[in-house]
């Protein structure tokens, strides 16, 4: 720091003095002038330094204070939720989801939406095949060939060239691997991300007889009854029914539960649970765009029948599963019952498999029987299902026990528990 003494001790020049005798009154205010001049030059240094000193100092003050607001402005940014791995990107490059569309390799590219603008209603039907049942998913994909849905096949035998001469071939995606089932590929294929676009996912089997079925008309029911989770009603007369509330009922669009007042498995008025109300099977599931988010995370990677699945998918509606599932009964199907993975003889043509499209529930019972037992492997893969189903249970029975956060909206009532 700079020290300054007492201004009117200090001296002028001693070439000022010597002039002030000899010299015009002029030349004594220059000299005047001179020193003031020199004083202010003084004072001018002395400030500044000063000046600089506090600057630093507040500057140093307010040092804590911007990193604060750096991190706050940090944490905000945060908050806008990038998806796991996407941070080193600027949000508006990134794009969280896909969809099952074919893209063209040449020619203009599709105008971008526009904000506002909605895209036409899509869904998706995805189905497990083998080539031997060809003429019967022949006949199911035919009602889904509007421009309204995605079709998707999943080939458990690797075949696939084979189905090249359908006229919708082309435009289905198709996936191969051998002897898997349709979880086995859902959990792979159908990530929600990827079908995040589709209204409804249909995860059907490829068994199923659909001359009495629309599945416009089916959506236009399910959007209007508020159904997240639903099926078509089963036709009696060709289908296998192992479950009654899947039976279609004869009066009325919908049924959401049955009653059973006698024999085992009884279902009353106050039944809460599945299957007496809020299930469907798993031959031909149709989910709603949410409800499938929430399916695919409970499907087990290793779990590839899915058995147990079926009594815990109410948990994935949007409110209560007692009105949210349901069974469509004024589009129906029938359910063929045939034996895929592991139970056909390799001998059999084709044609024998697709001709029971058209067969009762009678006579495709004597036709079955009449041939040989199911071979070892269809009892391996039923010996295999039973298996997934107990460790599904464990499984659900310890997340419950370890997740101290999760509350049952479905408590089973001690009564019902009992039977």
């Amino acid at each position: 720091m700079v020290f300054v003494g007492n201004l009117r001790k200090m001296k002028l020049p001693s070439s000022c003095s010597t002039l002030l005798p000899d010299l015009p009154r002029r030349r004594l205010y220059f000299c005047k002038l001179l020193s003031a001049a020199a004083f202010v030059c003084i004072l001018f240094f002395i400030g500044s330094s000063f000046v600089n000193f506090g600057y630093k100092e507040k500057v140093s003050k307010w040092e804590p204070t911007m990193g604060i607001l750096q991190n706050i402005i940090h944490s905000s940014c945060e908050i806008q939720g990038k998806p796991s791995g996407s941070e080193p990107l600027p949000k508006g490059i990134i794009r969280r989801t896909s969809n099952l569309e074919m893209q063209p390799l040449w020619g203009s590219l599709p105008s971008p939406k526009q904000k506002g603008h909605k895209s036409p209603s899509k869904s998706l039907l995805a189905i497990a095949v083998g080539v031997k049942q060809k003429e019967v998913v022949n006949q199911i994909v035919k009602k889904f060939s509007s421009s309204d849905f995605i079709v998707m096949l999943f080939h458990y035998d690797g075949i696939v060239n084979k189905w090249r001469d359908l006229s919708w071939s082309d435009k289905a995606l198709h996936i191969s691997a051998m002897n898997q089932t349709k979880w086995w590929f859902a959990k792979r294929f159908l990530h929600p991300d990827i079908v995040a676009e589709y209204d409804y996912i249909f995860l059907w089997d490829e068994d199923l007889n659909v001359e009495h079925f629309n599945p416009s008309r089916y959506l236009s029911i399910v959007r209007r009854e508020g159904l997240d989770i639903s099926q078509p009603g089963l036709d009696t007369s060709k289908s296998n029914v192992h479950h009654r509330i899947t039976a279609r009922a004869r009066k009325g669009d919908v049924h959401r539960r049955i009653y059973k007042l006698s024999g085992g498995g009884r279902c009353y008025e106050n039944s809460t649970g599945p299957p007496c109300t809020g299930w469907v099977e798993m031959m031909a599931p149709v989910f709603s765009r949410a409800a499938w988010r929430c399916a695919w995370h409970l499907i087990q990677n290793d779990l590839i029948h899915a058995w147990g699945l079926d009594m815990k998918l109410g948990y994935c509606v949007q409110g209560d599963r007692s009105k949210k599932v349901g069974v469509v009964d004024s589009e129906y199907i029938g359910h063929l019952g045939l034996p895929t993975l592991g139970g056909l003889n390799e001998s059999k043509k084709s044609t024998e498999t697709s001709s029971v499209y058209s067969q009762s529930k009678a006579s495709r019972a004597r036709k079955i029987s009449s041939g040989s037992p199911p071979d070892k492997d269809r009892l391996a893969v039923r010996k295999r299902s039973y298996v997934e189903l107990e460790i599904f249970k464990e499984r659900w029975q310890r997340a419950v026990a370890d997740d101290k956060c999760w509350i049952d909206p479905y408590p089973v009532p001690e009564k019902e528990a009992d039977r």
